[in-house]
């Protein structure tokens, strides 16, 4: 199975190295990975281009100028772009655990998407951590990564199956790339910060008639906590992703498809 990774960033160069040093630890590289960059400076672009150099796999750095928060874009664009049957995203301030691309592989299954955890890395202790020399356990039990319960990895998962929509987060889930194409990728009506487009994906996703794999203890990340930025337009997500939900909706109107016929 060909497994594409699909990171998120916007303007958090420090958290990113942490990240893509995760990345190179991995005990079963992705195939190939695609950096969603939402319009960051220079030393997010000078970082990805060093980095490239020694990836354990090909790199794609997809950049476009920052008007506000349009994620969906490229991440549509890298869904088009990716020739993995599977795909696993994740953001720019989660750090993957080394076995988190092979948990990732050996979690996929016809008929369903994943959904992993993650844990939480205290603010002032994020300069400090470090993929592969940071000993858990210990910053665990002294409560420098809370969330314990979501960042162990475990000698057997917990696996619910389910089409509930607590915990979509777009920070740790994976799907069989034919589904994503099924329902047109994400949802680019959904503009700004917060909520929405993730739910939204994983529930048109449930609609064309899978489900979900709800994982502790497999494919664990932890993630950088940095102050919170503003959320944008809940109300009108809000009332779109319920909108979603009520109708049993299944492709978006404006996705993935226009990338297809016109690749990037």
């Amino acid at each position: 199975m060909k497994l594409s990774l699909l990171i998120s960033t916007y303007e958090q160069p420090i958290a990113l190295e942490k990240v893509l040093r995760g990345v190179s630890r991995q005990t079963r590289p992705p195939d190939e990975i695609f950096i969603a960059d939402d319009g960051s400076a220079d030393p997010t672009r000078a970082l990805i281009a060093a980095w490239v150099r020694q990836a354990p796999c090909p790199v794609r750095h997809l950049w476009q100028e920052h008007h506000g928060f349009r994620k969906t874009i490229l991440l549509n664009q890298a869904v088009a772009a990716a020739t993995g049957h599977y795909l696993v995203f994740t953001d720019g301030d989660c750090v993957p655990h080394h076995r988190f691309i092979a948990d990732h592989a050996q979690l996929a299954e016809p008929g369903f998407w994943v959904q992993g955890r993650r844990c939480y890395v205290q603010e002032n202790w994020v300069p400090q951590f470090e993929a592969g020399r940071t000993p858990i356990w210990r910053w665990m039990l002294t409560d420098r990564i809370t969330g314990a319960a979501k960042g162990l990895r475990l000698p057997w998962p917990l696996i619910f199956r389910n089409r509930k929509q607590r915990g979509i987060i777009g920070c740790n889930m994976a799907f069989w790339r034919e589904d994503v194409l099924a329902v047109n990728g994400f949802d680019e009506a959904y503009l700004g910060r917060g909520i929405g487009p993730d739910s939204d994906l994983g529930t048109r996703v449930y609609n064309l008639g899978r489900q979900r794999k709800f994982v502790y203890g497999r494919a664990v990340v932890y993630h950088l906590n940095h102050a919170v930025l503003p959320r944008d337009n809940l109300d009108a997500k809000r009332l779109w992703l319920d909108q979603t939900i009520r109708t049993g909706r299944v492709r978006c109107e404006r996705g993935l498809q226009q990338y297809l016929a016109n690749p990037h």
